[in-house]
Formats: structure tokens, C-alpha cells, sequence
């Protein structure tokens, strides 16, 4: 059996959010910053209440679709999967070209 310790890119997507929804629809009238500000905070509080500090590493938000990338383990991947705000996690599929 492989071991769960190694970190993989993981993206996470959240489930619906009628604040974010809203923000989305007013980004272009405003810019994205406060879009962009709402999204991050909610995904590192998202983070921190699940994992523990300083064992993941995340590398952006995906603001198009409410998501973010993070490198953790698979254990960590199960554990944000129970949260009841998030939709999926999944793992970053290399492409064969």
C-alpha cells in the first residue's frame, strides 16, 4: 500500500455560496478584489479549521469556480472531503501528451 505522507496537488471545490455568487455577479461592475479577498479568507478559514498548521501549502484560489489548489496529503484530502462546505477534492491528474 502507498504511502499517505507524501504531499500532492489537490484542488478543492466548494459547494454553493450565495455570497460568492453575489460578489461574482457585481466583479465586473467593481473589479475583483473584493471577490478575490472574500475567497481567499474563506479558504484559508476553511483550511485551518480542518488541518493543522504549517502540514499543507496553498498555492492559489480559483475564483471562476469557487476553488483552490493545495498541497497535502492524502489523509488531509479524505479529512477537508467530510467538510460540509466543500464539493470535491481531487487530485492533480498529470496529462500523458
Amino acid at each position: 500500500m502507498e504511502s499517505t505522507n507524501a504531499t500532492e496537488l489537490y484542488f478543492v471545490f466548494m459547494n454553493y455560496d450565495p455570497q460568492y455568487e453575489r460578489l461574482r455577479s457585481y466583479r465586473t461592475k467593481k473589479g475583483g478584489n473584493e471577490l478575490d479577498l472574500y475567497l481567499s479568507k474563506k479558504h484559508d478559514e476553511l483550511l485551518e479549521n480542518y488541518l493543522e498548521a504549517g502540514t499543507y501549502n496553498k498555492t492559489l484560489s480559483l475564483v471562476i469556480v469557487d476553488g483552490f489548489a493545495v498541497e497535502i496529503t492524502e489523509d488531509q484530502a479524505n479529512v477537508l472531503r467530510s467538510a460540509k462546505s466543500v464539493r470535491v477534492v481531487e487530485k492533480n491528474q498529470e496529462l500523458d501528451c
